[in-house]
């Protein structure tokens, strides 16, 4: 067993002083530390509404037109900060002053026809993040002034996050933080073996009491420990970010079950290759491929991980250990492939 740890300490030791893999662990770092920061700037493409409910913005709007509207109770509600002003004169002087961002007049008699004035900045970025945050509460008023006249609207006052932010959150972020240090892994082994093959170090490897099964079961057991400490602390740093996940038992257990699966894949294109580039290559187009299926196939380490994430009732630890029991299957075939090593 002393061997077997000597070499899992060894490829641990040499990923310290590998440039490239410590660049992507600092990425998915800056990923994960700005999780928050990330889905409000996605959000403000896929879905503008979602801007004030998850950036936590804080926008001035001067409104010149009777206190206690119901536009202006709206705005509250949706995180705008309203300034109250008599006339547009006043809006006019605090809005020159940066007092307010944008100035909404309204008129004082509401007749069968209601025209309300918005003034904007110039500014073409910041008039178009106003017009995205306050277009809800102009919704809502227009729905409030179709009463008025007569007109039942209904529709449903959903309380919560907004579903685009929760789809974006588990079903993109969550797997994307829990998969890639996977991916990763698979390079690194790949990379841990062609070494050996090609600078003829694999034979002083195994003058040591360790079979060429150990050497590549080490490999992998390095590279899934490096994975497994890097969704760890993705995890956490999530949750710091204010996202709630449950199962995270289960969601760490499928992901290192994931990071064994690739490294066990990367390690078996090794052995039959010999050879890092052709190897790298054949891994990376394997993986576009496996994770396209994944999103299109209801069994997938993609669809588990985000339904663990929100706590579905019918997705348990028996899916977990689907994905374990292939890779127990696709481990036993390269303990036979790895013969060739030695061939």
């Amino acid at each position: 067993m002393t061997p077997f740890l000597a070499v899992v300490k060894k490829e641990l030791w040499s990923v310290i002083r590998d440039r490239t893999i410590l660049i992507a662990v600092l990425i998915q770092l800056f990923i994960a530390s700005f999780s928050s920061g990330l889905l409000l700037g996605v959000l403000s493409f896929y879905d503008p509404d979602t801007i004030m409910q998850s950036g936590n913005l804080r926008v001035r709007v001067g409104l010149v037109g009777p206190a206690g509207s119901v536009l202006e109770a709206s705005m509250r509600e949706s995180g705008l900060r309203v300034v109250p002003y008599a006339t547009l004169a006043e809006a006019e002087a605090a809005f020159y002053r940066n007092g307010v961002s944008a100035v909404i007049v309204m008129p004082q008699d509401f007749g069968t026809t209601t025209e309300i004035k918005l003034y904007l900045p110039n500014s073409d970025v910041v008039s178009s993040l106003i017009r995205m945050v306050i277009q809800e509460p102009l919704k809502k008023y227009e729905n409030h002034l179709r009463t008025q006249n007569g007109i039942d609207v209904r529709y449903a006052d959903l309380k919560g996050k907004p579903s685009t932010s929760f789809e974006f959150v588990y079903s993109v972020l969550l797997p994307m933080l829990m998969f890639f240090p996977a991916f990763v892994a698979g390079s690194m082994s790949i990379d841990a073996l062609t070494e050996e093959v090609e600078n003829k170090t694999m034979q002083t490897l195994l003058s040591a009491p360790l079979t060429v099964q150990g050497v590549v079961g080490a490999k992998i057991v390095a590279s899934v420990i490096l994975s497994t400490l890097q969704c760890i602390a993705w995890l956490g740093l999530m949750l710091l970010n204010g996202i709630e996940i449950r199962n995270l038992g289960w969601i760490l257990v499928l992901a290192v079950i994931v990071s064994g699966l690739t490294s066990t894949a990367a390690m078996l294109a090794a052995v039959f290759l010999k050879d890092r580039e052709r190897s790298q290559f054949i891994y990376s187009l394997a993986l576009l491929v496996a994770a396209g299926i994944g999103t299109l196939l209801d069994f997938s380490p993609i669809k588990t991980i985000s339904r663990l994430g929100i706590g579905d009732p019918y997705t348990t630890g028996w899916n977990v250990a689907l994905f374990a029991l292939l890779l127990a299957g696709l481990y036993l075939v390269l303990v036979r492939a790895s013969r060739r090593l030695v061939g």
